[in-house]
């Protein structure tokens, strides 16, 4: 049977958003109350002061390698990624070495992470379809990346906003739980949350808002626990109940 990578894609970009029972947290309970504009352009104001230049986590050389690695990515952690794909990085950085690798390479190399099978199956599709449609260029264009195996909407924004200085919001799971906690926007869907994002957030700080956002829920605004008395926002968040330093002590 005919695999269908674009619904696999969509698949693995969901599921990061659908609580599982007894083993991730119930999803974050939308705000009654939604921040104002100019208390999203103070958030996003600090955000610039203390990082005016974010990075995105996942390791890559070229347009090509970080669209394979955020194709890896669904489901799994960036470090995760990243060990996995220096040595193949290292042997293929272009669609045409990755296609000489083969499936069975690329699989043992990326045997350490979460759906790897198909997740090989996707790289050397992909990497086919490049060189076949696109003279082996990864394209500055949403639906010509879309119409990649393995590669959905939120893959698609990062590779747009990465490679491309495309000013795309790429919702994932941290970015999903924050925008709702803190009232920055409010959604059941990342697709809600992409567009009501795109619409709250001030044009200047839009390149660099996923990244900010992301690394805001990865390491302070945490699903479990979040950070509040560390958090630079936390007089702004209309989250409650924050949590106290007390809460951290061992």
């Amino acid at each position: 049977m005919k695999t269908d990578h674009n619904s696999l894609a969509r698949q693995q970009e969901t599921e990061n958003f659908v609580p599982k029972p007894k083993t991730r947290p119930a999803a974050p309970v939308e705000s009654e109350k939604k921040l104002t504009a100019p208390a999203i352009r103070e958030i996003f104001a600090r955000f610039q002061a203390a990082n005016p230049e974010p990075k995105g986590e996942l390791e890559h050389v070229n347009a090509f390698t970080l669209l394979v690695a955020v194709v890896l990515s669904a489901q799994a952690t960036d470090a995760g990624v990243n060990k996995a794909t220096r040595a193949l990085f290292a042997e293929a950085d272009m669609p045409e070495k990755m296609l000489a690798l083969g499936e069975d390479r690329v699989r043992e190399a990326i045997k350490t992470i979460g759906l790897f099978r198909n997740k090989a199956k996707n790289v050397i599709a992909l990497s086919r379809a490049l060189i076949e449609n696109h003279d082996g260029e990864v394209p500055a264009d949403r639906a010509a990346l879309e119409a990649l195996p393995g590669v959905g909407r939120k893959t698609a924004n990062v590779v747009l906003n990465i490679a491309f200085g495309e000013p795309t919001l790429a919702v994932d799971t941290h970015i999903f739980r924050v925008a709702n906690r803190t009232g920055l926007a409010s959604g059941k869907t990342p697709l809600a949350i992409e567009l009501a994002l795109e619409q709250a957030v001030p044009e200047e700080f839009l390149l660099h808002a996923h990244h900010w956002l992301i690394l805001h829920g990865r390491y302070v605004c945490k699903a479990r626990k979040p950070e509040c008395p560390r958090c630079l926002i936390a007089d702004l968040c209309l989250y409650e109940p924050k949590t106290t330093l007390t809460e951290f002590k061992s």
